[in-house]
C-alpha cells in the first residue's frame, strides 16, 4: 500500500531548521512556551516534547545568544545535551507573546503540503487482503453464503460503501470487522501535527490512533515529528454534528483540531445510525459529496484561508432506515457499494439461536425454540433478528442464576426473557 521510497524522504530525522521546512518563529514559539510552563527544562526533556533533537539544540544555542534563554550554573555536565535552560527576563517577555498567539506545545509540527504526499504515498496502492481473511473476520456473524464477496472488494479498494437494513442484524459488527481488517493491514506514518497559514492542526488523538512501540518500526532515527500508527478507524452516530467535520478553533488555546475525517486519512471512518444525527441527512450528504468524487477535501482557517487535504478514507454509512428516505439516486451514484443487511430467515436464525446456546452453556432444546418462533414471532407477526437470539438467551441465563438453578432452556424460560425484553409487544398481549 505504501511507496517505500515516496515516505522514507519525509522520515529522515531534520539536522537544520531548514530541513523541518516551516517557519523558525513557530520553533521558537514552542520552546518558549515549554520553558514558560515548566520553568527549569533539561536538554532530555526538549527531546521528549518537540522531538527534533538536532534542530533543538541549535536553536537553544541561537536562543542562549540572543538572551532568550539562559542555562542555569552547575548544568552542562556532559556538555551541551546536560544543560538545563530556563528563560531570560527578555526571553520571559517573549514567551508571554508567543502564549497570547497559541498555547500549543508538543512535537514540531508537519508542514501540509508534505503531509500531502505523505498521505498519498501511502495510499498509492490499494490493500489486499485475501478473501479468506475477509470471511474469517465476519466468522462470528452468521450470514447468506458468500456474503464476504460484498465486503472485501470495498475494503481492498478503499472506495465507500453503504450498509442498510432493519437493526439488529450485524450492520454495527460487519464494520467494526472492516475496521479490524484494515488495522491490520500495513502501518501509517502520520504527523502528531500540522501548520498551515502559520495555525497549529493538532492530528493526533489517542482515542484513534494507536502507535507502533518504536522496536516494532521499520526505519530507525526519523523525523520525530512522525509517528506509526495501525491505521485509524473514526466510528461516529447520532453525536455527529456538521462542525465535527471542520477544522475546529479552540479560542483558548488558539489551536485547530483536526476533523474526524482528516483524523481517519488512511484509515476507515463509519457514519452509524446515519440519519439519527443533529443534522439532516440532505446536509450531511452533501458535505461528502466533493470528497467522494474528487477525494480530496477543502478545509477553512478562521482567515478565510482554504488548505485542501487528500480525502483517502473508506467512508461507510450505516442505518435501519429506508435509504430512499435519506438521499436520491444522485448520492447513492457515488457510493460504490451499497450492501442490504437484511433479516434472517427462520433456518438461519435457528443456527444464530444454536450458537448463542453453545457459547452461553445452555443445552439448546428444540421445543423450547419452537415455542418461541411460534408464540413470540409467528403470532405477534415481529420480525426475525439476529440480535435476539444472543440478547433473549442472556436473560434466561440471568433467570436461571437469580434462581441458583442450571442454565437451562424451557418454554417458561422463554416466556419470561420474552416479557422483559419484548416490553411494548407484552403490553398488548
Amino acid at each position: 500500500m505504501t511507496d517505500v521510497p515516496s515516505i522514507q524522504k519525509f522520515l529522515k530525522q531534520p539536522q537544520t531548521i531548514e530541513e523541518l521546512d516551516i517557519p523558525q518563529n513557530i520553533l521558537i514559539d514552542i520552546v518558549l512556551r515549554l520553558l514558560f510552563n515548566e520553568g527549569n527544562v533539561n536538554f532530555r526533556r526538549f527531546t521528549q516534547v518537540i522531538r527534533v533533537p538536532h534542530v533543538v539544540d541549535s536553536l537553544l544555542e541561537w536562543m542562549k545568544g540572543e538572551h532568550l534563554v539562559e542555562v542555569l550554573a552547575g548544568s552542562g555536565g556532559i556538555g551541551r545535551l546536560g544543560y538545563v535552560y530556563t528563560l531570560s527576563s527578555a526571553g520571559e517577555a517573549r514567551a508571554r507573546t508567543a502564549m497570547e498567539r497559541s498555547q500549543y506545545v508538543g512535537p514540531a509540527p508537519v508542514p501540509i503540503h508534505q503531509y500531502i504526499q505523505a498521505i498519498e504515498a501511502q495510499t498509492l496502492n490499494k490493500a489486499n487482503i485475501p478473501a479468506e481473511k475477509v470471511e474469517a473476520s465476519l466468522g462470528e456473524l452468521i450470514l447468506p453464503a458468500n456474503f464476504h464477496r460484498r465486503i472485501g472488494p470495498a475494503v481492498n479498494s478503499g472506495a465507500s460503501l453503504f450498509l442498510y437494513g432493519p437493526s439488529g442484524n450485524g450492520k454495527t459488527t460487519i464494520a467494526q470487522a472492516i475496521a479490524s481488517l484494515i488495522a491490520e493491514t500495513e502501518p501509517i506514518w502520520l504527523p502528531y501535527a500540522l501548520t498551515a497559514g502559520g495555525h497549529i492542526i493538532q492530528v493526533y488523538d489517542r482515542l484513534v490512533h494507536k502507535e507502533i512501540p518504536p522496536q516494532e518500526r521499520p526505519f530507525t532515527d526519523i523525523d520525530g515529528r512522525w509517528g506509526l500508527f495501525r491505521r485509524p478507524a473514526v466510528v461516529v452516530g447520532g453525536e455527529l454534528r456538521m462542525e465535527s467535520l471542520e477544522l475546529r478553533f479552540d479560542p483558548i488555546t488558539k489551536i485547530y483540531e483536526a476533523p474526524l475525517q482528516l483524523k481517519a486519512n488512511g484509515g476507515m471512518f463509519l457514519i452509524d445510525d446515519f440519519g439519527r444525527q443533529q443534522v439532516s441527512p440532505s446536509d450531511l450528504l452533501n458535505r461528502w459529496i466533493v470528497p467522494l468524487e474528487e477525494a480530496v477535501d477543502y478545509l477553512r482557517l478562521n482567515n478565510g484561508q482554504t488548505i485542501v487535504i487528500p480525502f483517502r478514507q473508506l467512508i461507510i454509512f450505516s442505518t435501519n432506515l429506508d435509504p430512499y428516505e435519506l438521499a436520491d439516486d444522485a448520492f447513492y451514484r457515488r457510493i460504490q457499494m451499497k450492501v442490504n443487511i437484511t433479516s434472517p430467515d427462520l433456518a438461519r436464525f435457528q443456527e444464530i439461536f444454536h450458537l448463542m446456546c453453545d457459547e452461553l452453556q445452555i443445552g439448546f432444546e428444540q421445543p423450547s425454540f419452537d415455542h418461541l418462533v411460534e408464540n413470540w414471532y409467528q403470532r405477534d407477526g415481529r420480525d426475525l433478528q439476529a440480535v435476539h437470539p444472543r440478547d433473549l438467551l442472556r436473560i434466561v441465563k440471568a433467570l436461571c442464576e437469580y434462581e441458583h438453578i442450571p442454565p437451562q432452556l424451557t418454554p417458561d424460560l422463554i416466556d419470561e426473557a420474552c416479557q422483559s425484553y419484548f416490553v411494548e409487544d407484552s403490553q398488548r398481549r
